[in-house]
């Protein structure tokens, strides 16, 4: 008969674009013993996590709460749960997740308008305009705050104000920057926002918070259609996360990770989101001028670069993937390659949450430098 051994993870700092490391106090809580996930005191737990979600999201929306999946499908449940087959929404896609976004809103019978802007740069807004105004009948707007393939940051606050002047509503990806980058839910008024456990929250990967504003919930409650999916139908989820007088069963909600998000959530409220992101700012600067040293150039101009999520070109002349495998093999440091049209083009290199520190910084400007070196660069 064949043994197993257990298994033990080699030493990894995960510089990429996700999962981020995860601190030695989310590890503790995630080792935790498992209740039911009826217990009233797993009940309790549930209703603190949505109080803490609520102060990551900046909000004040009932409907907040982490689903059971990656961020995948934060972004299924708020898209399918808003449109309907026939609804145009118009969609943004300046890199990976925008594509992605679209082409579930296809799945679900909805009718796509792309509105695309480059690769490496933030959704052009007056494109965006343009295509709202050719399609007044659109029902929504779905774009990408931080797109996480390319290290963009777009102005969610300004497309969200164009959305409402065109009657839209707003569907947002925030994977890459809840934690990590002003998100403002209330301020500027998004509708529904979703988002990942794995990266600037530094918890394990497999929950996707979501946010939903009073007016999304009023549509969702309006629909002429069923949910298509009956697993992230947000009203039999209401039922299980903000019944009254006892929670209705829905699914067996990963217990032990709603622990490990539940932690993560305070480690970022312990040192306050302003804080946060201003750590990752004063990172992110440290690492491109490191960077710049070394003759590696960011692809994304200053002002609309994400600070957790520094895509980089790579020097002419250098093999891309095998210093990748050195970084991995002899420092113990992965970071991420590039996708779609940026593929073998680019290194992705995240600073994200409890990753983001100026001694990862250091390690990894000293372990890059090396590995040039070596390579003859």
């Amino acid at each position: 008969m064949t043994s197993f051994n257990a298994f033990t993870p080699p030493a990894r700092l995960l510089l990429g674009p996700g999962p981020s490391p995860v601190s030695p106090r989310v590890l503790a809580a995630l080792a935790q013993p498992t209740i039911g996930h009826l217990d009233p005191a797993f009940v309790g737990l549930m209703d603190e996590i949505k109080a803490l979600l609520r102060t990551a999201f900046r909000t004040e929306n009932e409907m907040t709460l982490p689903l059971s999946g990656p961020g995948s499908v934060g972004m299924e449940a708020c898209v399918i749960n808003l449109i309907e087959p026939g609804d145009a929404v118009v969609v943004c896609q300046n890199g990976v997740f925008g594509g992605r976004m679209a082409e579930v809103v296809r799945r679900c019978g909805g009718q796509p308008i792309v509105v695309e802007s480059p690769w490496g740069r933030a959704v052009d807004i007056e494109r965006v305009e343009a295509a709202l105004r050719a399609h007044p009948r659109a029902r929504a707007l779905g774009f990408v705050h931080a797109e996480t393939s390319t290290g963009a940051r777009s102005d969610a606050e300004a497309l969200a104000r164009l959305a409402r002047a065109h009657d839209c509503l707003t569907i947002v990806d925030a994977v890459t920057s809840l934690g990590g980058s002003p998100l403002e839910v209330d301020a500027w008024d998004l509708d529904a926002v979703y988002s990942g456990s794995q990266k600037c929250l530094s918890c394990v990967p497999g929950l996707s918070p979501v946010t939903f504003s009073a007016r999304a919930m009023q549509t969702i409650a309006q629909r002429q259609h069923p949910v298509q999916s009956w697993f992230l139908d947000m009203g039999m989820l209401a039922s299980y996360w903000q019944g009254d007088g006892g929670r209705s069963y829905h699914h067996t909600a990963p217990i032990n990770a709603l622990y490990a998000l539940h932690e993560a959530l305070r480690v970022v409220v312990d040192e306050g989101l302003p804080a946060a992101w201003e750590r990752h700012r004063e990172q992110h600067l440290a690492l491109i001028a490191g960077l710049e040293q070394l003759g590696v150039s960011p692809v994304v101009p200053a002002s609309e670069r994400l600070c957790q999520l520094n895509c980089v070109s790579i020097p002419p002349g250098v093999d891309e993937a095998d210093v990748r495998r050195r970084l991995l093999l002899d420092h113990g440091i992965e970071i991420g390659a590039g996708l779609g049209a940026l593929a073998g083009k680019v290194w992705r290199i995240g600073l994200m949450g409890h990753g983001c520190r100026a001694e990862n910084v250091e390690r990894f400007l000293t372990a890059l430098a090396g590995t040039l070196d070596r390579a003859g660069n």
